[in-house]
């Protein structure tokens, strides 16, 4: 019997395979105020307050002239709703003036405007713009360590590690589907290894 391939990118291809989440690239500003939105909540809620608030604004230059009080409703299933709402049209007002209505497609811009870390960024990048980004969030940071590719305490650490390691074809989609594994087998507590295609490669499964 030929032996499991524990190779980085077979790795991360059986996970890319098994749960795929970015099946297309979408309009960048939508992308970003959802990645905002998303922060500390589920994605139902996400989704909710994301279509509620672009049925009503379309862009960022009608979301400019908005006051943060005119969103509270709209994104309240987000949770953190005011400062959420305040953060928005920060940001859209800075690409409404700024950038003349154009999400900027680069990491040093991006991560200038308010509320945006690199991982929001280099979603924006990947998923808005179709440009290789490695998107470091608490799944992906939890499971790089937890498998033994990394050895890391900070995400932008892991984030660094997994750009040497992962080849640039697989940095986008890795993301979402690092998401999804984590919150369906790989989990932050109780793992559920047996059910795990990739546990014979896992530095964790074999401490156990």
């Amino acid at each position: 019997m030929s032996s499991v391939d524990c190779k980085p990118r077979a790795i991360a291809e059986k996970i890319i395979k098994s749960f795929p989440r970015y099946g297309h690239h979408k309009d960048p500003f939508r992308i970003l105020i959802s990645t905002v939105l998303s922060q500390r909540t589920r994605d139902e809620n996400t989704e909710i307050a994301s279509n509620r608030l672009f049925n009503v604004y379309r862009d960022a230059e009608e979301l400019s002239k908005a006051n943060p009080e005119d969103l509270y409703e709209l994104i309240k299933a987000s949770g953190m709703y005011r400062q959420k709402s305040t953060r928005i049209v920060k940001i859209a007002k800075i690409i409404h003036n700024k950038f003349d209505n154009n999400v900027p497609n680069n990491l040093e811009d991006l991560v200038s405007l308010p509320g945006v870390g690199r991982k929001t960024a280099n979603i924006v990048l990947f998923v808005g713009f179709g440009i290789p980004a490695m998107a470091v969030d608490t799944h992906v940071h939890r499971i790089a360590n937890r498998i033994g590719w990394v050895n890391t305490n900070k995400p932008d650490d892991t984030e660094e590690k997994l750009v040497a390691l992962i080849p640039e074809d697989l940095w986008g989609p890795l993301n979402g589907s690092m998401v999804e594994f984590g919150k369906s087998i790989c989990k932050p507590q109780n793992p559920l290894c047996e059910k795990c295609l990739i546990r014979h490669c896992c530095q964790y499964y074999h401490s156990l």
